[in-house]
């Protein structure tokens, strides 16, 4: 039987960049619906989005925050999906990478599959944040994830169904890694040639980086707790 696989897409003021995104999925068979939720944006995200016919666009009134934006539109998406994957909108076409998560789901009954970017071509931090994520992963779970950080993510249902909502935050990947590899799930790397905006060395991206590093030490502090 043939799997009903929707991607869950949250935006905000993406004009430049949805376009692309979208482009980079239109042709690939395996996707039935991409659930675009513009988080409030001021720009021509939504219409955009509209535009296609395979995308069922959401507009938020005001800006939420992309933790918000995942479970609105996951709610959509799980009442007739058996498979979902989460997608940032600045991929641009390298989109199209996702088909490689989506395989090793149809293909290898594997549970989760998540992207794993090929090295950032501009520097941006000293590494902390991801030392922290995947010694952290390793600690609770004993399991080495090198991409634990990475939102470009595909689920068999079920595992989204072990979730009341996707938490919030900076640490949600890593906290949901964690909570995957402790209920069984199977979970996969997959090299990608995806692109996004990266934060480089500058206040704006140290001040990004800061956070993300405050959350995930608070979600493992409460992991390490509730052991």
């Amino acid at each position: 039987m043939d799997k009903y696989i929707s991607i869950v897409m949250p935006a905000y003021n993406e004009e430049s960049r949805i376009k692309d995104t979208l482009d980079g999925l239109k042709d690939i068979s395996y996707i039935n619906e991409v659930i675009v939720v513009d988080d409030g944006s001021s720009d021509k995200t939504f219409e955009i989005a509209s535009s296609y016919p395979f995308v069922k666009a959401h507009k938020l009134e005001k800006n939420m925050g992309k933790g918000y934006a995942l479970n609105y539109g996951l709610k959509y998406a799980i009442e007739k999906s058996d498979i979902i994957g989460f997608l940032d909108a600045d991929l641009g076409l390298t989109s199209k990478e996702v088909e490689k998560l989506i395989t090793p789901i149809l293909n290898e009954n594997i549970d989760v599959t998540i992207a794993k970017f090929p090295k950032a071509k501009r520097k941006g931090g000293v590494g902390l944040v991801k030392k922290l994520a995947k010694n952290g992963v390793k600690y609770l779970t004993g399991k080495e994830i090198e991409s634990s950080l990475s939102g470009q993510r595909v689920f068999k249902k079920e595992v989204l169904m072990e979730f009341d909502k996707i938490p919030f935050g900076y640490g949600v990947e890593v906290g949901m890694t964690i909570d995957i590899l402790r209920k069984g799930y199977s979970v996969k790397e997959v090299l990608v040639n995806m692109t996004h905006n990266e934060t480089g060395r500058n206040l704006k991206g140290f001040i990004h980086r800061g956070k993300q590093f405050y959350h995930i030490a608070l979600i493992l502090g409460e992991k390490i707790l509730r052991r």
